[in-house]
């Protein structure tokens, strides 16, 4: 099909603009739009028209006022590594990639916060603060940009003790669809001034503006750290043992939920030699004294709930080598049926409905031919199953929608939500309302006062 004249000649006005404004950091290579047009997951990728690569918040809002008159769609991009469609130019236009956006603005070690720019990763930001005695706990996985953690709204394995983005952001600098730049807060502690516009950004996933800078909350690095792995005869027994942790009060850092599925896949990927048994991962922090303490609490629980001996990651060393591996669990999972994607489904629920909902869950799984291993932040009652399939079989494409509508519905049933991590992007907008009801109409308002022409990042998290 042939492209029109007039979008051809509206494109080659807009390129133009752009190239004005920022030189050769505007890229229509085919490749550089490739990149920025997938994320990791089965989703089909799709290309925007153009990759711009602005260097300060001035000229994000430079390219924002450009997109905001010719009326292009606008596509925040961070690192890619999200996994419900958020990069993807579902209807062509403009992507801002922020990966030249990475300064450390500044540390203050005395209120423990830290101002970034939207680019900075979270390994970057830890490498810095390595002499400071602070750490910045939130721990997704894939080594995202923490102005992409901040637009989904991200967690991960440290959210049990630390929780997640929504409690750890302070402020933000954004621009909005129209070009201006807005300050979201400052650096207080705690405000009740007015509406809260640090939290109405935190998870928009790029619909309402563009996150350029992050003031975050920092905490001391700990004393002490010990990390273990422990293996359990049935999935029900770990997950007992976890809500008992929870519910005796033991301040547990991490704590994971891997099924035997995941241990196979994880052993034979990163050349591991543990049991391949539901098994729990765990992290324990403080004083000396204090995680001895804690220990001796949770290998009295696993033991009544069919725990094996625990097996120590005590050097930091083997603590990475450790978590590393239940990072690359996705990768590993893929590497079980080499060639093919990953569909993950990240459902959360109340901690007392954990164990219903993993074992009715896991009855789906039984019943079906698909490979899909579950584990989890099973701390904070959140799990994902990680469906292997081929993208391109319609069979197996059907069965992983029959399957992830039942875990979603059952979830919500549970009072639990469809996505305790990942977002909606463009894959879950339907299980929004299910989730949410009438509260949609109000999302749907407010993205339609402040993006009035459906520019920014359209076609994810609400239909206009």
């Amino acid at each position: 099909m042939s492209v029109p004249s007039n979008r051809i000649n509206s494109l080659t006005s807009l390129t133009g603009e752009l190239r004005a404004l920022l030189g050769d950091r505007v890229s229509t290579a085919a490749a550089v739009r490739a990149h920025h047009g997938k994320d990791e997951s089965y989703h089909a990728p799709h290309l925007p028209d153009a990759v711009t690569f602005p260097e300060t918040t001035e000229e994000v809002a430079a390219i924002v006022e450009i997109c905001a008159r010719h009326k292009a769609p606008i596509i925040p991009f961070g690192t890619g590594t999200s996994l419900e469609g958020h990069v993807m130019a579902l209807h062509g236009g403009v992507t801002v990639a922020l990966t030249n956006m990475k300064k450390i603005k500044r540390v203050s070690a005395a209120d423990m916060d830290v101002t970034v720019e939207a680019g900075v990763t979270r390994k970057q930001l830890n490498e810095h603060l390595r002499d400071t005695g602070l750490f910045f706990p939130i721990d997704p996985g894939a080594d995202a940009s923490l102005g992409g953690m901040t637009a989904t709204r991200a967690s991960g394995t440290n959210a049990v003790r630390y929780g997640t983005m929504r409690e750890n952001v302070l402020a933000l600098k954004v621009v909005l669809p129209d070009g201006r730049i807005v300050e979201t807060a400052h650096r207080a502690r705690k405000s009740a001034a007015g509406y809260d516009l640090t939290r109405l950004f935190v998870g928009s996933e790029g619909t309402l503006g563009i996150v350029t800078e992050v003031t975050l909350r920092l905490y001391g690095i700990p004393e002490a750290i010990s990390a273990a792995v422990c293996p359990f005869e049935s999935i029900a027994g770990a997950v007992d043992a976890v809500i008992l942790t929870i519910q005796s009060g033991i301040p547990v850092a991490r704590v994971e939920l891997m099924d035997a599925e995941s241990m196979a896949a994880l052993n034979r990927y990163a050349k591991l030699a543990y049991p391949e048994k539901p098994t729990l991962l765990l992290e324990f922090h403080g004083t000396p004294t204090g995680v001895r303490e804690q220990v001796d609490q949770f290998r009295t629980i696993a033991s009544e709930n069919g725990g094996g001996d625990l097996k120590w990651a005590t050097s930091t060393e083997d603590r990475a080598k450790l978590w590393q591996a239940r990072h690359d669990a996705a990768y590993a999972c893929m590497a079980m049926r080499p060639g093919k994607k990953v569909w993950p489904t990240d459902v959360c629920v109340p901690i007392s409905r954990l164990a219903d909902c993993i074992a009715e869950t896991k009855r789906d799984l039984d019943g079906s031919f698909l490979f899909a291993p579950v584990f989890g932040h099973v701390g904070d009652g959140n799990f994902h199953v990680t469906f292997v399939l081929d993208p391109d079989d319609a069979k197996e494409i059907a069965e992983v929608e029959r399957l992830n509508e039942r875990l979603v519905m059952r979830a919500l049933a549970m009072d639990g939500t469809c996505t305790g991590e990942h977002g909606i992007g463009s894959g879950k907008m339907k299980f929004l309302v299910a989730e949410h009801g009438e509260g949609v109409q109000v999302m749907r308002a407010i993205k339609k006062a402040i993006d009035p022409d459906d520019i920014m990042n359209p076609g994810k998290v609400l239909r206009v």
